[in-house]
């Protein structure tokens, strides 16, 4: 009812997530676990480059503030557009799973 996925052989006697009972849980086939399998790892995989990213602006940023010369300076600033970018586009495809139902 509310798109919480329960992995297990039966379904809790409520949902964690709304408080439905057992009885609103549905059965998956083998093909919508193994895409919601899939899912789950795809969106880790996001997770994790969105987290690179966000550290790769932070580093960027102490080399900003570090100022050693002015390429190097705007070598970070480049970084930090470029990493950006990165965070916005995994977010956004993370988005798009969503909206398919791919959690």
């Amino acid at each position: 009812m509310c798109g919480y996925v329960h992995a297990g052989d039966e379904a809790p006697d409520a949902c964690p997530k709304c408080g439905a009972p057992k009885d609103k849980f549905v059965g998956l086939s083998d093909e919508e676990a193994e895409k919601i399998i899939k899912s789950e790892r795809t969106n880790d995989i996001h997770m994790e480059i969105v987290g690179l990213a966000e550290r790769i602006i932070a580093l960027a940023q102490e080399g900003i503030e570090i100022d050693l010369d002015p390429p190097c300076v705007a070598l970070f600033k480049a970084a930090i557009k470029e990493a950006k970018v990165i965070k916005q586009r995994s977010k956004a495809e993370m988005e798009g799973h969503m909206k398919k139902g791919k959690w």
